[in-house]
């Protein structure tokens, strides 16, 4: 009885005739069908999750930090899926030495990568990016010229 109660409630009765796999009425079939594919295109409002963050410029944004919460506001940027430099010469060699910690763990849970490029300069990148070759493989390369 209570089952009945529900059923009437929402609209359902023996009578109507539904897929068991999803709701369908007969409207439905006169309506064009949603097409469900792997693609990148999009159909009509439906936009694939991929192509979601296209539309984000990637930046690559340079810090000079002078004080030990300035790693926030990197961090802040990795987070935002922003590539870094970050410039310690601002720094003395233990402030510099916490931030490059504290990026490091950063970019650990990220699953991106921190790289030295200069004697007190690090890039620091978010997942999908990639870095090819080193400043010394650079530097050996040009001095062969």
């Amino acid at each position: 009885m209570a089952f009945e109660k529900l059923s009437h409630f929402f609209g359902i009765s023996d009578e109507d005739e539904y897929d068991e796999t999803g709701y369908q009425s007969e409207a439905d079939d006169e309506s064009t069908p949603v097409e469900t594919t792997t693609s990148n295109a999009t159909t009509g409002n439906v936009v694939a999750m991929n192509q979601a963050g296209r539309n984000v410029s990637r930046k690559i944004i340079i810090f000079e930090p002078r004080i030990y919460a300035d790693a926030k506001d990197i961090a802040t940027n990795l987070l935002n899926n922003q590539a870094v430099i970050v410039n310690f010469t601002q720094l003395d060699d233990s402030q510099a030495r916490r931030i490059v910690d504290f990026l490091t763990g950063t970019v650990f849970a990220l699953k991106g990568e921190i790289q030295r490029v200069g004697d007190q300069i690090f890039l620091c990148t978010p997942p999908k990016f990639e870095i090819e070759g080193t400043i010394s493989e650079n530097l050996k390369d040009n001095q062969g010229l």
